[in-house]
């Protein structure tokens, strides 16, 4: 007999650690929230549904990866990360008024996936698939980096002059449609595309 560990043999000690490797593996079975606490509509279906509880789950590592980004920065961290908690506590509320709905269940999974996308846009979490510049009429010209990420709901991140915003594809009649915050999209046609910041003027924007 080849002892393992503390001089115990090695198959109690494969045996043990299987059964402690067993044990997260089934917590994560459920969604990250406290289902005992569950307090709107929403998080009971979460709760209740095995495929929005394992994106509530994917999400809350997205979150976590954004916090320690935001943590991790060389100035002004502090402040970014608390920003970061309320947004997503606004996020929060946001999706618990999904009971206001007709379609509950679509619209938590669409705020999960939009919010994915914020996530992974604004704090990089992956590497961009693609990257394009455009430069758009304007008093001044401007010019549009858009990156370009394969989340589950593609997204963008969208960085022009020191400002920068998430966006995530919506539908749309023709090329791609990249909605942000507060009215702020690009849509993307190819060789040309349309920007607007916050609902304002609509650009013309050709591809560099």
């Amino acid at each position: 007999m080849v002892p393992g560990q503390g001089g115990r043999p090695m198959h109690r000690t494969l045996v043990t650690f299987a059964l402690f490797a067993a044990a997260p593996a089934l917590a994560q079975e459920g969604p990250s929230l406290d289902c005992a606490a569950a307090e709107s509509s929403a998080e009971e279906l979460i709760c209740e549904d095995d495929a929005l509880a394992a994106l509530d789950r994917r999400l809350a590592e997205r979150f976590s990866a954004a916090l320690a980004a935001a943590e991790g920065l060389d100035a002004g961290a502090e402040e970014a990360a608390a920003e970061l908690r309320a947004t997503q506590r606004g996020w929060i509320g946001g999706r618990d008024e999904c009971w206001q709905t007709d379609g509950l269940r679509s619209c938590v999974e669409a705020a999960y996936l939009r919010r994915e996308g914020q996530l992974v846009a604004l704090w990089m979490l992956e590497e961009p698939a693609a990257t394009a510049t455009y430069l758009c009429a304007a008093e001044g010209p401007l010019e549009l980096t858009a990156l370009y990420f394969d989340t589950e709901l593609p997204s963008a991140r969208l960085e022009w002059g020191d400002r920068v915003d998430a966006a995530t594809l919506t539908p749309a009649a023709s090329g791609s449609r990249y909605e942000g915050s507060f009215g702020t999209f690009l849509w993307d046609r190819g060789e040309e595309a349309i920007f607007s910041v916050e609902g304002g003027e609509e650009l013309a924007c050709t591809a560099g």
